[in-house]
C-alpha cells in the first residue's frame, strides 16, 4: 500500500450550501487537499498547536505527550489508513525502550487525536493512497487558496494577522 506523508495546511469552519458549518482540518498530501471534520475541541488543539501558544493548563493532547515521555516512550507516526462509510481511522506508531529493548506499539485513534499530537510531537502524519483516492480534492474544487498566493492576486490589502481583508 501506497503512502504519502501529509502536512496540515490548517484548521478552519467548513462552508457549503448551507453556510458555515463543522471545524475542519486540513491536509495536504500527493497536491490533494483532504479535508477531516473535527470537534470543536479539537480543532481548538490543534489551532494551539499550530499557533505554538501554551494554553493556561495543559490540554488532553498535551497531557498525554507528556505522558508518553514520561514514560519513556515517543510517538513516531500517525497513519490515516482506512475510510469506511464517511469515518476516517488512524493508528498512531509508538516506541519504547526498556531495558535496551525497543518495544513497538501501535494505538487505534481518531484522526483528529493523531493529528493534534502529530502537531504536537512534530512527527509524519501518513496517508495512504486508499484514503486519498476516496477523500482527496483538488484544491480549485475545494475553492482553498493559499495566504500567499491569495496575497500576490489580490487588489484588498490584509491585515496584520494575514487572514481578513480590510
Amino acid at each position: 500500500m501506497a503512502t504519502h506523508e501529509a502536512t496540515v495546511e490548517g484548521v478552519g469552519v467548513g462552508v457549503g450550501d448551507e453556510g458555515r458549518g463543522n471545524p475542519v482540518v486540513l491536509l495536504r498530501a500527493r497536491e490533494e487537499l483532504m479535508p477531516i471534520f473535527v470537534s470543536a475541541d479539537q480543532a481548538q488543539s490543534m489551532q494551539h498547536a499550530l499557533d505554538g501558544t501554551p494554553f493556561e493548563r495543559p490540554l488532553t493532547h498535551d497531557l498525554f505527550v507528556d505522558m508518553v515521555a514520561e514514560f519513556g516512550a515517543a510517538i513516531d507516526r500517525v497513519r490515516i489508513d482506512d475510510l469506511a462509510d464517511g469515518t476516517f481511522y488512524a493508528k498512531i506508531d509508538t516506541e519504547q525502550y526498556h531495558g535496551g529493548e525497543r518495544n513497538d506499539m501501535v494505538f487505534d485513534a481518531r484522526p483528529s487525536d493523531g493529528i493534534a499530537l502529530a502537531l504536537r510531537v512534530d512527527c509524519p502524519i501518513i496517508v495512504s493512497d486508499e484514503v486519498l483516492d476516496e477523500a482527496g480534492r483538488d484544491p480549485d474544487e475545494l475553492g482553498f487558496v493559499d495566504e500567499d498566493e491569495a496575497r500576490q492576486h489580490s487588489e484588498f490589502d490584509f491585515d496584520d494577522e494575514g487572514d481578513e481583508p480590510f
